[in-house]
């Protein structure tokens, strides 16, 4: 299987996912996306398209905290991060979309640390 092969059916399972999950105005939808080298959060409102939280192995402030930024341990401390920012905008229920990943490694640390970190789904 080739990597475009690859790409078409990452991207087959991300929309199957986001048909079912769909972030409300009470209920904001937290979306992961993980690359090889990064891991990526987002809170996102989907009646406004706005992204009202982010954090990322790539921000200044967290870059300092994770030692290697493709693993589990750097996913655990976006989880806590993005956790901490939506609970700054007042945000609690969120809607968890995993972008056609598995609920697996990296997207499941991050999950149950912004879990731990007080965020609901």
């Amino acid at each position: 299987m080739n990597i475009l092969e690859k790409r078409k059916r990452l991207g087959r399972r991300s929309n199957r996912v986001r048909r079912r999950i769909v972030g409300l105005s009470s209920r904001h939808r937290l979306s992961v996306y993980r690359s090889n080298a990064h891991i990526y959060a987002q809170i996102i409102d989907d009646v406004d398209g706005k992204t009202l939280a982010s954090a990322s192995t790539c921000d200044p402030g967290l870059k300092d905290q994770v030692k290697a930024s493709s693993g589990i341990e750097a996913a655990k401390v976006i989880g806590q991060a993005i956790a901490e920012r939506a609970k700054a905008i007042p945000i609690e229920l969120v809607v968890f979309d995993r972008g056609g990943r598995l609920y697996h490694g990296r997207v499941k640390a991050l999950a149950e640390a912004a879990r731990a970190a007080g965020l609901k789904f």
